[in-house]
C-alpha cells in the first residue's frame, strides 16, 4: 500500500502531506523562535546603558561646579566669578583638544579609547575634589575637558555600532539620553550633596560612579576597531563629503543660541521676578527633554529633516513667547516646557545627521561637530555677558530668535545631504 495511504494502527491516519507539513511547521517555530531572538538583541541595552552613563558623567563632570560655587570659592580662595572659570576651561579644553586627538586616536580600538577617557574622567575629578589649590583644580579641570573630546567624538559613533542600521538612531538617543538626566538630576542631587556634605564629595562620588562605570564598559560594552590611517588630514577629507557642513552650522548656531539664554537662565528670571523658581523651571525644563529624546529615538529614522525643523521652530516659538508672554508665570513654564521638548533632541538629531553625512569619516566629523558644540557654549557665554550689559536680559530671546533663522534655512536647504527626509533615505 503506498505510504499516502498507509494507516496508524494506534492513532490517525497520516499522510505525505501531513508529514511535510508538519516539518514545515517545525521550521516555521524555529524561525519564529529565532526571529524573536533576534528581535529581543536589536538593541544592546546593558551596552547602551553603559554608554548612557558615560555620557551622563561627561555632561555632568562639566555642569557640576556651576551648583558649587559658592563653597568652591570659600575653599580656593578666589571669586566665583574666578570659579565660575572652571566650566569654561572645561569647555576650553574639549574644543582645543578634540580635533588632534581624534585623529591621532584614529586606529585605536574603540573600546581601548573609551576606557582611557572615562579615567581621564576618574583622575581629572579625583584631583579636583582634593585639590586646594586654584591653579591645580584649572589644570585639572582643564584635564577633564581633554578627557570629554575624545568621549563626545567617539560616543555617538559607538552607539551607532552597536545596533543594526535601522535602529541606530534610537541608540543614540539612548546614549544622549545622559544629557538631560545629567542637568535636570544631575546637577541638583550634586548641588545638594555638595551643600549637605562637602563640594568635594560632590566630586569624589563622581569618580565612584567612573570607576563602576570601567567595570561596566570592560564587561559588557563590545569592542570594535578603529578607523583606517589616511595620508590626508580626515578633518580636511570629512569637510569635504556633501552634508557635513550643513550640519556643522546648525550645530554652531543652535548650540549658540540655546546657550545664550541657559548660560543666563538665573538672571532671565529674575528679571520677571522668578528668581526663587530657577531650579522647578530646570526641572520641567529637564523632564521636557525626555521627553523630547523619547521622541526622537522613536521617528529619527523616518523623519531626520521633519525632526531637525521641528527641533528649531519649538525652540523658536518658546523664545517668542519669553520675549512677548513673559509677563505670565504660567506661560514661562509653558514656554520652557517647549523649550525642552524641542531641544532635549538636538544632541542626537545632529550626532546622527553628521555621522550619516560623514560615513566612514564619521568619527572626524562627530569630533569637528564637539569642537564647534564647545565654542558655541563658550560663545554663548560671551554673548550673553555682552547682550546682558548692553540690552538686559530681555534681549535674550530676541537673539535666539535672530539665531535660529539661519539655522530653519539650512535644514530646509540640506534636503540631499545633511537633513535628508529619512536616513538613507533621499529627501
Amino acid at each position: 500500500m503506498p505510504i499516502s495511504e498507509k494507516r496508524n494502527t494506534v492513532g490517525p491516519r497520516v499522510t505525505d502531506n501531513d508529514q511535510i507539513n508538519q516539518i514545515k511547521q517545525i521550521n516555521q517555530n524555529e524561525q519564529t523562535n529565532q526571529t524573536n531572538q533576534n528581535d529581543h538583541q536589536k538593541l544592546p541595552w546593558l551596552a547602551l546603558l553603559a554608554l548612557a552613563t558615560a555620557v551622563f558623567i561627561t555632561s555632568l563632570t562639566e555642569t557640576l561646579p556651576a551648583g558649587l560655587l559658592p563653597a568652591m570659592s570659600s575653599d580656593l580662595r578666589v571669586s566665583e566669578s574666578a570659579t565660575g572659570q572652571t566650566v569654561t576651561i572645561y569647555a576650553v579644553g574639549t574644543a582645543l583638544t578634540a580635533i588632534p586627538l581624534t585623529a591621532a586616536t584614529a586606529a585605536w580600538r574603540r573600546k581601548r579609547l573609551l576606557l582611557v577617557s572615562m579615567a581621564g574622567f576618574a583622575a581629572a575629578n579625583t584631583v579636583t575634589a582634593l585639590s586646594a589649590d586654584y591653579a591645580l583644580t584649572m589644570v585639572a579641570r582643564f584635564g577633564a575637558g581633554v578627557a570629554a573630546g575624545l568621549a563626545w567624538a567617539l560616543l555617538a559613533g559607538y552607539a551607532r555600532r552597536l545596533a543594526p542600521a535601522h535602529a541606530q538612531g534610537k541608540a543614540i538617543a539612548i546614549a544622549m539620553a545622559g544629557i538631560p538626566v545629567a542637568l535636570s538630576l544631575g546637577v541638583p542631587a550634586g548641588t545638594f550633596l555638595g551643600r549637605a556634605v562637602t563640594w568635594q564629595v560632590a566630586f569624589l562620588v563622581m569618580t565612584v560612579l567612573t570607576v563602576a562605570l570601567l567595570g561596566w564598559i570592560g564587561a559588557a560594552v563590545p569592542d570594535f576597531p578603529g578607523g583606517r590611517r589616511s595620508g590626508r588630514t580626515p578633518m580636511a577629507v570629512a569637510l569635504k563629503v556633501p552634508g557635513v557642513v550643513p550640519v556643522l552650522f546648525v550645530t554652531l548656531v543652535f548650540v549658540l543660541a540655546h546657550t545664550i539664554l541657559y548660560t543666563f537662565i538665573a538672571t532671565f528670571l529674575g528679571g520677571l521676578g522668578m528668581g526663587g523658581s530657577t531650579d522647578r523651571v530646570l526641572l520641567v525644563f529637564g523632564a521636557a527633554s525626555l521627553v523630547s529624546i523619547w521622541a526622537v529615538g522613536a521617528r529619527i529614522n523616518r523623519r531626520l529633516r521633519q525632526l531637525a525643523t521641528v527641533s528649531a521652530l519649538l525652540v523658536a516659538v518658546a523664545a517668542a513667547a519669553l520675549a512677548l508672554l513673559s509677563d505670565s508665570t504660567a506661560m514661562v513654564y509653558v514656554a520652557v516646557t517647549l523649550w525642552g521638548l524641542g531641544w532635549g533632541g538636538a544632541p542626537t538629531l545632529l550626532q546622527t545627521a553628521v555621522g550619516d553625512a560623514g560615513g566612514e569619516h564619521a568619527d572626524a566629523a562627530q569630533a569637528m561637530l564637539v569642537t564647534l558644540w564647545n565654542v558655541a557654549m563658550a560663545g554663548g557665554g560671551v554673548v550673553g555677558g555682552v547682550l546682558l550689559n548692553a540690552l538686559g536680559s530681555s534681549s535674550f530671546p530676541w537673539s535666539v530668535l535672530a539665531l535660529l533663522a539661519p539655522v530653519l534655512v539650512v535644514v530646509l536647504a540640506a534636503r540631499a545631504h545633511g537633513f535628508p527626509a529619512t536616513r538613507g533615505g533621499a529627501a
